[in-house]
């Protein structure tokens, strides 16, 4: 079934026959077509020759050098900015770009038709696929370069592995790729697809389940975002702004919004609060992002959690250790504003009571809502640790210990033993029997996982009765 779907690992004798195989083919390419004597070629995957002859029927030409521009810098910028995939570029970002860096692989993101959006990753790879132009505005959908991991994916309608010749366009033969289609999560429409390009590295068997688990993420994401704007806007029909603006435009920009605006989308989806696992929040506002002071990483995460707002001695309650001072509170609401105000002033808060002025999507959030979902696999995703994990504020302990005991509680119910190892990872879980035990029950009697499980159990055990 491997053959199917992606090539063989690299190393694996198979690579080699699959490569062989689609080198053969390309001498049976005549002017694009295929000679029916291709049809019989050891090693050549019927899936790429069913592309190889759809890319022909398309005028595709194996032998142009490189791809088109499909949109000039300016039409990108704007194209980009309300694209609906704009908004799940932080958990792209965070799952997929951050690790490729100086590893030899980039990460595209593209359009329901294969035009490239963004392309990001190894520095020294993007230069070189400067030549072949796999860069943001190109084409690469089938009927302009061929067979590729973006554009057949998108042709299929699923995850899909290209290696090397396998390409239809033969200046890409040096470089390999894997490619998922991205679905909206509630219409299941073909929003776009998410690429990884480079080396063998690129087709390894683990790298179709890594772009697909990110995509998954993403798509919860793009889900929970929605259901929370959808509730925003139901609770507050007729908000005023701080704007002027009347409070009936403003009603018909939220029907606007439901109705699912593209534009509005683009920018409604954008603001994000990473707090798991980091000491200093990251917040992120159409598309900048600032790295947040620990008490006012603990503000925001308080006020993302407390939509109708905080009273300054209900903040404070929540903020500060022992008796906390609501003149230092607003000190410090003071700086919070200003530092929101230089990177976005929608962003500054309400006060009396404290709100937030604009939703903004915490990762703990995401967590919480997958889990009460069911998808656990995709919250472990998200989930990166404890929550601000040295915070003392009272009401950051309280989210961080809900946070944390769900996430173990549903890892221990329903969790496989893949899950239950990946959360034991986790520091917080580093002396967890239960969660070892748990894995241990659910491995084969003959993987060779166990003895890592066992190992871990002495240890603790040693460590316990020492």
């Amino acid at each position: 079934m491997r053959n199917l779907i992606h090539p063989a690992a690299p190393g694996d004798d198979t690579a080699g026959r699959l490569q062989r195989g689609a080198l053969a083919g390309h001498e049976q390419l005549d002017g694009g077509l295929l000679f029916p004597a291709a049809q019989e070629i050891p090693g050549l995957r019927k899936l790429i020759r069913e592309s190889w002859q759809r890319s022909a029927s398309l005028k595709a030409n194996p032998d142009n050098p490189e791809a088109p521009l499909a949109m000039d810098a300016d039409e990108l910028e704007e194209y980009r900015r309300q694209h609906p995939l704009a908004s799940i570029m932080p958990v792209i970002h965070k799952l997929l770009v951050q690790p490729s860096h100086d590893s030899g692989l980039l990460v595209a993101v593209g359009d329901e038709v294969g035009r490239l959006l963004w392309v990001e990753g190894d520095p020294g790879m993007q230069r070189r696929a400067e030549g072949m132009m796999f860069v943001p505005g190109a084409d690469w959908s089938e009927a302009t370069v061929g067979t590729s991991a973006p554009g057949t994916a998108l042709a299929l309608g699923r995850g899909i592995q290209i290696s090397g010749a396998e390409h239809y366009q033969r200046s890409v033969h040096p470089w390999s790729c894997t490619a998922v289609p991205f679905h909206d999560p509630d219409s299941g429409a073909l929003l776009g697809v998410v690429d990884i390009t480079g080396t063998a590295a690129a087709v390894a068997p683990h790298t179709l389940s890594l772009v697909e688990a990110t995509v998954a993420a993403a798509q919860a994401q793009l889900r929970v975002e929605r259901l929370q704007l959808a509730a925003t806007l139901a609770s507050r029909p007729a908000r005023r702004r701080n704007t002027g603006t009347a409070a009936g435009s403003g009603s018909a920009r939220a029907g606007s919004a439901r109705a699912g605006s593209g534009a509005k989308e683009g920018s409604l989806y954008r603001n994000s609060l990473q707090l798991l696992g980091r000491d200093q929040a990251l917040l992120s506002i159409e598309g900048k992002t600032v790295a947040l002071s620990a008490r006012h990483s603990e503000i925001l995460a308080l006020l993302s959690a407390h939509h109708d707002g905080l009273s300054a001695e209900e903040l404070c309650v929540l903020l500060y250790p022992g008796d906390g001072s609501t003149m230092t509170l607003r000190a410090e609401m003071v700086r919070l504003r200003k530092v929101l105000q230089q990177l976005n002033p929608a962003a500054v808060p309400e006060s009396r009571p404290y709100k937030l002025a604009m939703d903004l999507v915490p990762d703990s959030g995401q967590v919480l809502s997958c889990l009460q979902r069911g998808a656990h696999r995709i919250a472990l995703e998200i989930y990166r640790g404890a929550l601000l994990p040295k915070s003392e504020a009272p009401g950051v302990i309280d989210l961080r210990e809900r946070v944390a005991s769900l996430m173990r509680e549903a890892v221990l119910t329903d969790g496989s033993a893949e899950t239950l190892l990946k959360y034991a990872e986790l520091p917080e879980a580093r002396d967890d029997v239960g969660v070892r035990l748990a894995a241990l029950k659910l491995l084969p009697p003959r993987s060779p996982k166990r003895a890592a499980v066992v190992a871990d159990l002495e240890r603790l055990e040693a460590e316990l009765s020492a």
